[in-house]
Protein backbone atom coordinates (compact mmCIF):
# COMPACT_ATOMS: atom_id res chain seq x y z
CA UNK A 1 0.00 0.00 0.00
CA UNK A 2 2.87 2.25 0.92
CA UNK A 3 4.44 2.10 -1.99
CA UNK A 4 1.65 2.43 -4.25
CA UNK A 5 1.16 5.71 -1.95
CA UNK A 6 4.37 7.33 -2.77
CA UNK A 7 3.91 6.80 -6.36
CA UNK A 8 0.62 8.74 -5.90
CA UNK A 9 1.93 11.39 -4.14
CA UNK A 10 4.87 11.56 -6.89
CA UNK A 11 1.84 11.54 -9.62
CA UNK A 12 -0.10 14.56 -7.79
CA UNK A 13 3.09 16.70 -7.56
CA UNK A 14 3.56 16.35 -11.56
CA UNK A 15 -0.24 16.94 -12.61
CA UNK A 16 -0.46 20.46 -9.81
CA UNK A 17 2.87 21.25 -12.06
CA UNK A 18 1.43 20.51 -15.36
CA UNK A 19 -1.94 22.65 -14.31
CA UNK A 20 0.10 25.58 -14.17
CA UNK A 21 1.78 24.98 -17.55
CA UNK A 22 0.03 27.60 -20.05
CA UNK A 23 0.70 24.67 -23.12
CA UNK A 24 -1.80 22.11 -20.74
CA UNK A 25 -4.11 25.10 -19.93
CA UNK A 26 -4.47 25.58 -23.47
CA UNK A 27 -5.60 22.26 -24.20
CA UNK A 28 -8.93 21.92 -23.21
CA UNK A 29 -9.59 17.79 -23.21
CA UNK A 30 -5.89 17.62 -22.08
CA UNK A 31 -6.42 20.25 -19.00
CA UNK A 32 -10.20 18.43 -18.24
CA UNK A 33 -8.34 15.04 -17.64
CA UNK A 34 -5.63 16.18 -15.44
CA UNK A 35 -8.53 17.95 -13.27
CA UNK A 36 -9.86 15.22 -13.21
CA UNK A 37 -7.38 13.25 -11.81
CA UNK A 38 -6.31 15.72 -9.62
CA UNK A 39 -9.66 16.17 -7.92
CA UNK A 40 -9.41 12.39 -7.26
CA UNK A 41 -6.00 12.31 -6.05
CA UNK A 42 -6.71 15.46 -3.41
CA UNK A 43 -8.59 13.30 -0.73
CA UNK A 44 -6.00 10.57 -0.73
CA UNK A 45 -2.96 12.52 -0.87
CA UNK A 46 -4.58 15.00 2.01
CA UNK A 47 -4.86 11.53 4.48
CA UNK A 48 -1.53 10.67 3.37
CA UNK A 49 0.12 13.92 4.24
CA UNK A 50 -1.95 13.86 7.52
CA UNK A 51 -0.88 10.24 8.09
CA UNK A 52 3.21 11.24 7.54
CA UNK A 53 2.61 14.38 9.90
CA UNK A 54 1.37 12.03 12.42
CA UNK A 55 3.98 8.93 12.11
CA UNK A 56 6.51 11.77 12.45
CA UNK A 57 5.35 13.09 15.79
CA UNK A 58 5.22 9.30 17.00
CA UNK A 59 8.39 8.48 15.70
CA UNK A 60 9.55 11.58 17.85
CA UNK A 61 7.99 10.92 20.63
CA UNK A 62 9.53 7.54 21.06
CA UNK A 63 12.66 8.32 20.26
CA UNK A 64 12.19 10.93 23.30
CA UNK A 65 11.39 7.68 25.65
CA UNK A 66 13.96 5.36 24.41
CA UNK A 67 16.73 7.72 24.30
CA UNK A 68 18.71 7.67 28.74
CA UNK A 69 20.05 10.90 27.99
CA UNK A 70 16.58 12.82 27.42
CA UNK A 71 14.88 14.62 30.61
CA UNK A 72 12.78 12.83 32.36
CA UNK A 73 10.00 15.61 32.49
CA UNK A 74 10.38 15.39 28.61
CA UNK A 75 10.23 11.91 28.75
CA UNK A 76 6.87 11.78 30.97
CA UNK A 77 5.08 14.47 28.49
CA UNK A 78 5.99 12.45 25.44
CA UNK A 79 5.14 8.75 26.99
CA UNK A 80 1.34 10.69 27.63
CA UNK A 81 0.79 12.09 23.99
CA UNK A 82 2.16 8.51 22.47
CA UNK A 83 -1.06 6.69 22.73
CA UNK A 84 -3.49 8.76 21.18
CA UNK A 85 -1.05 9.06 18.15
CA UNK A 86 -0.74 5.74 18.19
CA UNK A 87 -4.48 6.17 17.46
CA UNK A 88 -4.48 8.84 15.51
CA UNK A 89 -1.97 6.69 12.89
CA UNK A 90 -4.05 3.41 12.94
CA UNK A 91 -7.08 5.49 11.89
CA UNK A 92 -5.02 7.29 9.26
CA UNK A 93 -4.03 4.14 7.80
CA UNK A 94 -7.46 2.55 7.43
CA UNK A 95 -8.90 6.10 5.89
CA UNK A 96 -5.93 5.29 3.75
CA UNK A 97 -7.32 2.20 2.61
CA UNK A 98 -10.62 2.67 2.06
CA UNK A 99 -9.73 5.41 -0.27
CA UNK A 100 -7.56 3.23 -2.45
CA UNK A 101 -10.43 0.67 -2.63
CA UNK A 102 -10.22 0.67 -6.79
CA UNK A 103 -13.45 3.31 -7.55
CA UNK A 104 -15.68 1.98 -10.18
CA UNK A 105 -15.04 3.51 -13.19
CA UNK A 106 -18.43 4.61 -13.91
CA UNK A 107 -19.10 5.99 -10.39
CA UNK A 108 -19.35 9.91 -11.97
CA UNK A 109 -21.85 9.09 -14.64
CA UNK A 110 -25.19 10.20 -14.51
CA UNK A 111 -27.62 8.01 -15.10
CA UNK A 112 -30.95 6.75 -16.72
CA UNK A 113 -33.14 5.55 -14.28
CA UNK A 114 -36.02 2.87 -15.33
CA UNK A 115 -39.17 2.23 -12.91
CA UNK A 116 -41.43 -0.50 -13.82
CA UNK A 117 -44.40 -1.56 -11.98
CA UNK A 118 -44.25 -5.20 -11.41
CA UNK A 119 -47.06 -7.90 -9.46
CA UNK A 120 -50.07 -6.24 -7.72
CA UNK A 121 -52.00 -4.29 -10.92
CA UNK A 122 -52.74 -0.81 -9.77
CA UNK A 123 -51.49 -1.19 -6.56
CA UNK A 124 -47.82 -1.97 -8.43
CA UNK A 125 -47.99 1.12 -10.25
CA UNK A 126 -49.27 3.49 -7.48
CA UNK A 127 -45.84 2.25 -5.81
CA UNK A 128 -43.97 2.71 -9.18
CA UNK A 129 -45.10 6.25 -8.91
CA UNK A 130 -44.15 6.82 -5.05
CA UNK A 131 -40.36 5.27 -6.17
CA UNK A 132 -40.37 7.83 -9.11
CA UNK A 133 -41.03 10.87 -6.67
CA UNK A 134 -39.00 9.42 -3.91
CA UNK A 135 -35.93 9.57 -6.09
CA UNK A 136 -36.78 12.93 -7.38
CA UNK A 137 -37.01 14.18 -3.96
CA UNK A 138 -33.64 12.66 -3.19
CA UNK A 139 -32.10 13.90 -6.17
CA UNK A 140 -33.03 17.33 -5.56
CA UNK A 141 -31.44 17.12 -2.01
CA UNK A 142 -28.31 16.23 -3.69
CA UNK A 143 -29.04 18.90 -5.63
CA UNK A 144 -29.04 16.79 -8.72
CA UNK A 145 -30.95 17.58 -11.90
CA UNK A 146 -33.68 15.64 -13.15
CA UNK A 147 -35.61 14.88 -16.45
CA UNK A 148 -38.73 12.63 -17.04
CA UNK A 149 -37.73 10.63 -20.33
CA UNK A 150 -40.30 8.67 -20.78
CA UNK A 151 -43.33 7.60 -18.78
CA UNK A 152 -46.45 5.25 -18.79
CA UNK A 153 -49.25 6.69 -17.03
CA UNK A 154 -52.22 3.70 -15.44
CA UNK A 155 -55.51 4.67 -15.09
CA UNK A 156 -55.80 5.42 -11.53
CA UNK A 157 -52.42 8.07 -11.54
CA UNK A 158 -49.24 5.61 -10.91
CA UNK A 159 -47.15 4.68 -13.50
CA UNK A 160 -46.70 1.46 -15.71
CA UNK A 161 -43.44 2.09 -16.43
CA UNK A 162 -41.45 5.76 -16.19
CA UNK A 163 -38.30 6.59 -17.21
CA UNK A 164 -35.65 9.25 -15.67
CA UNK A 165 -32.21 10.67 -16.50
CA UNK A 166 -30.22 12.31 -13.11
CA UNK A 167 -27.30 14.23 -13.91
CA UNK A 168 -25.12 15.04 -11.19
CA UNK A 169 -22.07 14.27 -8.80
CA UNK A 170 -21.42 10.70 -8.00
CA UNK A 171 -24.98 9.49 -9.34
CA UNK A 172 -24.36 6.39 -10.57
CA UNK A 173 -21.85 6.14 -7.35
CA UNK A 174 -24.87 6.29 -5.20
CA UNK A 175 -27.75 5.10 -6.97
CA UNK A 176 -26.36 1.76 -8.83
CA UNK A 177 -27.34 -0.04 -5.49
CA UNK A 178 -31.22 0.52 -6.16
CA UNK A 179 -31.50 -1.71 -9.10
CA UNK A 180 -33.74 -4.96 -8.00
CA UNK A 181 -36.87 -5.39 -6.91
CA UNK A 182 -38.60 -3.55 -4.24
CA UNK A 183 -41.33 -4.39 -2.36
CA UNK A 184 -44.11 -2.69 -0.53
CA UNK A 185 -46.61 -4.05 2.49
CA UNK A 186 -49.60 -1.60 2.29
CA UNK A 187 -53.45 -1.48 2.62
CA UNK A 188 -54.34 0.08 -1.01
CA UNK A 189 -57.08 2.89 -0.73
CA UNK A 190 -59.36 0.61 -2.15
CA UNK A 191 -59.11 -2.13 -0.16
CA UNK A 192 -62.24 -1.93 2.23
CA UNK A 193 -61.34 -4.34 4.85
CA UNK A 194 -58.28 -3.39 5.60
CA UNK A 195 -56.42 -6.31 4.55
CA UNK A 196 -52.52 -5.69 3.63
CA UNK A 197 -51.65 -6.35 -0.20
CA UNK A 198 -48.16 -7.27 -1.56
CA UNK A 199 -46.89 -5.62 -4.51
CA UNK A 200 -43.34 -4.80 -6.04
CA UNK A 201 -41.88 -2.41 -8.55
CA UNK A 202 -38.56 -2.95 -10.48
CA UNK A 203 -35.39 -0.20 -10.58
CA UNK A 204 -33.07 -0.40 -13.34
CA UNK A 205 -29.91 1.83 -13.04
CA UNK A 206 -28.01 2.54 -16.24
CA UNK A 207 -25.25 4.73 -16.28
CA UNK A 208 -25.84 7.29 -19.28
CA UNK A 209 -24.23 6.31 -22.26
CA UNK A 210 -22.90 9.74 -23.14
CA UNK A 211 -20.56 9.74 -20.02
CA UNK A 212 -18.68 7.05 -21.74
CA UNK A 213 -19.24 8.32 -25.49
CA UNK A 214 -20.96 5.24 -27.13
CA UNK A 215 -20.65 5.44 -30.80
CA UNK A 216 -23.84 4.47 -32.13
CA UNK A 217 -24.41 3.69 -35.71
CA UNK A 218 -27.32 5.30 -36.49
CA UNK A 219 -28.04 3.73 -40.26
CA UNK A 220 -28.64 0.31 -37.53
CA UNK A 221 -31.59 2.31 -35.97
CA UNK A 222 -34.78 2.39 -37.46
CA UNK A 223 -37.07 5.79 -35.73
CA UNK A 224 -40.79 5.31 -36.00
CA UNK A 225 -43.21 8.23 -34.83
CA UNK A 226 -46.31 7.82 -33.95
CA UNK A 227 -49.35 9.35 -31.69
CA UNK A 228 -48.98 10.09 -27.88
CA UNK A 229 -51.60 8.03 -26.16
CA UNK A 230 -52.60 8.22 -22.66
CA UNK A 231 -54.31 5.71 -19.83
CA UNK A 232 -57.22 4.39 -21.21
CA UNK A 233 -56.31 4.82 -25.29
CA UNK A 234 -56.97 8.75 -25.10
CA UNK A 235 -55.14 11.08 -27.42
CA UNK A 236 -52.53 13.11 -25.47
CA UNK A 237 -51.18 15.03 -28.67
CA UNK A 238 -52.93 15.82 -32.01
CA UNK A 239 -49.91 15.21 -34.07
CA UNK A 240 -47.70 12.14 -34.88
CA UNK A 241 -44.80 13.78 -32.45
CA UNK A 242 -43.87 10.87 -30.31
CA UNK A 243 -41.19 8.39 -31.22
CA UNK A 244 -40.07 5.06 -31.26
CA UNK A 245 -36.56 4.00 -31.72
CA UNK A 246 -35.06 0.37 -32.62
CA UNK A 247 -31.80 -0.96 -32.21
CA UNK A 248 -31.76 -3.41 -35.40
CA UNK A 249 -28.74 -5.54 -34.23
CA UNK A 250 -29.53 -6.25 -30.71
CA UNK A 251 -33.51 -5.19 -31.02
CA UNK A 252 -33.30 -3.13 -28.18
CA UNK A 253 -36.26 -0.58 -28.21
CA UNK A 254 -36.83 3.03 -26.72
CA UNK A 255 -39.81 5.88 -26.98
CA UNK A 256 -40.71 8.78 -25.48
CA UNK A 257 -44.40 10.48 -26.14
CA UNK A 258 -44.22 13.15 -22.99
CA UNK A 259 -43.28 15.88 -25.40
CA UNK A 260 -45.28 17.75 -28.20
CA UNK A 261 -41.82 18.17 -29.93
CA UNK A 262 -41.15 15.37 -31.70
CA UNK A 263 -37.56 16.96 -31.88
CA UNK A 264 -37.71 16.54 -28.23
CA UNK A 265 -38.82 13.54 -28.29
CA UNK A 266 -35.97 12.08 -30.47
CA UNK A 267 -33.30 13.44 -27.83
CA UNK A 268 -34.70 11.33 -25.10
CA UNK A 269 -35.38 8.32 -26.64
CA UNK A 270 -31.89 8.28 -28.45
CA UNK A 271 -30.52 8.99 -24.71
CA UNK A 272 -32.73 5.71 -23.29
CA UNK A 273 -31.65 3.50 -26.03
CA UNK A 274 -27.81 4.26 -25.60
CA UNK A 275 -28.22 3.50 -22.56
CA UNK A 276 -29.93 0.26 -22.77
CA UNK A 277 -27.16 -0.93 -25.79
CA UNK A 278 -24.12 0.29 -23.43
CA UNK A 279 -26.04 -1.99 -20.22
CA UNK A 280 -25.82 -4.68 -22.79
CA UNK A 281 -22.78 -4.21 -23.08
CA UNK A 282 -21.46 -4.41 -19.93
CA UNK A 283 -23.23 -7.63 -18.94
CA UNK A 284 -22.16 -9.57 -21.33
CA UNK A 285 -18.60 -8.38 -21.08
CA UNK A 286 -18.70 -9.19 -17.69
CA UNK A 287 -20.74 -12.73 -18.07
CA UNK A 288 -17.62 -13.67 -20.24
CA UNK A 289 -15.10 -12.28 -17.66
CA UNK A 290 -17.27 -14.59 -14.95
CA UNK A 291 -17.47 -11.67 -12.79
CA UNK A 292 -20.56 -9.79 -10.76
CA UNK A 293 -23.02 -7.56 -13.02
CA UNK A 294 -22.28 -4.87 -9.98
CA UNK A 295 -20.85 -4.83 -6.88
CA UNK A 296 -20.34 -7.00 -3.60
CA UNK A 297 -24.16 -5.24 -2.41
CA UNK A 298 -25.61 -7.21 -4.85
CA UNK A 299 -25.30 -8.39 -8.21
CA UNK A 300 -27.64 -5.90 -9.13
CA UNK A 301 -30.25 -8.36 -11.39
CA UNK A 302 -33.65 -6.79 -11.79
CA UNK A 303 -35.30 -9.85 -10.19
CA UNK A 304 -33.08 -9.72 -7.31
CA UNK A 305 -35.40 -8.41 -4.11
CA UNK A 306 -33.48 -5.77 -2.67
CA UNK A 307 -35.48 -4.05 -0.13
CA UNK A 308 -39.22 -4.09 1.70
CA UNK A 309 -41.36 -1.29 2.51
CA UNK A 310 -43.71 -1.87 5.15
CA UNK A 311 -46.30 1.12 5.91
CA UNK A 312 -48.07 -0.70 8.58
CA UNK A 313 -45.05 -0.59 10.80
CA UNK A 314 -43.31 2.29 8.79
CA UNK A 315 -40.45 -0.09 8.31
CA UNK A 316 -37.90 -0.29 5.42
CA UNK A 317 -35.62 -3.02 5.28
CA UNK A 318 -32.62 -3.69 3.15
CA UNK A 319 -31.99 -7.15 2.77
CA UNK A 320 -28.70 -7.68 1.06
CA UNK A 321 -27.23 -5.35 3.89
CA UNK A 322 -29.69 -6.08 7.01
CA UNK A 323 -30.84 -2.55 7.70
CA UNK A 324 -34.02 -1.76 9.16
CA UNK A 325 -35.49 1.10 9.76
CA UNK A 326 -38.58 2.97 11.16
CA UNK A 327 -38.86 6.01 9.51
CA UNK A 328 -40.68 5.08 6.49
CA UNK A 329 -42.68 7.81 6.05
CA UNK A 330 -39.55 10.12 5.90
CA UNK A 331 -37.21 8.03 3.64
CA UNK A 332 -40.11 8.36 0.98
CA UNK A 333 -39.58 12.18 1.19
CA UNK A 334 -36.71 11.53 -0.51
CA UNK A 335 -34.82 11.31 3.03
CA UNK A 336 -32.87 8.01 1.75
CA UNK A 337 -28.88 9.36 2.97
CA UNK A 338 -28.48 6.49 5.58
CA UNK A 339 -29.58 3.93 3.06
CA UNK A 340 -27.29 4.74 0.51
CA UNK A 341 -24.46 5.86 2.72
CA UNK A 342 -24.85 2.58 4.56
CA UNK A 343 -25.07 0.68 0.84
CA UNK A 344 -21.65 2.59 -0.56
CA UNK A 345 -19.51 1.83 3.10
CA UNK A 346 -20.66 -1.90 3.01
CA UNK A 347 -19.86 -1.97 -0.80
CA UNK A 348 -16.14 -0.12 0.49
CA UNK A 349 -15.93 -2.75 3.52
CA UNK A 350 -16.42 -6.11 1.12
CA UNK A 351 -14.03 -4.64 -1.60
CA UNK A 352 -11.33 -4.14 0.89
CA UNK A 353 -12.29 -7.52 2.61
CA UNK A 354 -11.55 -8.79 -0.92
CA UNK A 355 -8.15 -7.48 -1.13
CA UNK A 356 -9.29 -4.63 -3.21
CA UNK A 357 -10.29 -6.18 -6.36
CA UNK A 358 -10.72 -4.04 -9.16
CA UNK A 359 -13.41 -3.38 -10.29
CA UNK A 360 -15.66 -3.61 -13.62
CA UNK A 361 -13.85 -1.84 -16.47
CA UNK A 362 -15.99 0.10 -18.80
CA UNK A 363 -16.39 -2.04 -22.40
CA UNK A 364 -15.20 -0.46 -25.95
CA UNK A 365 -18.35 1.28 -26.71
CA UNK A 366 -19.34 0.36 -30.30
CA UNK A 367 -22.19 -0.61 -31.67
Amino acid sequence: MWDNLEGARKRFADITARLSDPAVTHDREQYRQLMKEHAELSPVMEAYERYRKVEGELASQEQIVADPREDPDLKALAETEIPALRKAKLELSEELKLLLVPKDPLDNSNIVMEIRAGTGGEEAALFAADLYRMYSRYAEKQGWKTELLSSSPSSAGGFKEVILGIEGNEVYKKLKHESGVHRVQRVPQTETQGRIHTSAATVAVLPEADEIEIELNMNDVRVDVFRSSGPGGQSVNTTDSAVRMTHLPTGIVAQSQDEKSQHKNKAKALKVLKARIYEKMREEQLRKQGEMRRSMVGTGDRSERIRTYNFPQSRLTDHRIGLTMYRLEQVMEGDLGEVIDALVAHDQAERLKQGAAVPEEAPAAHA
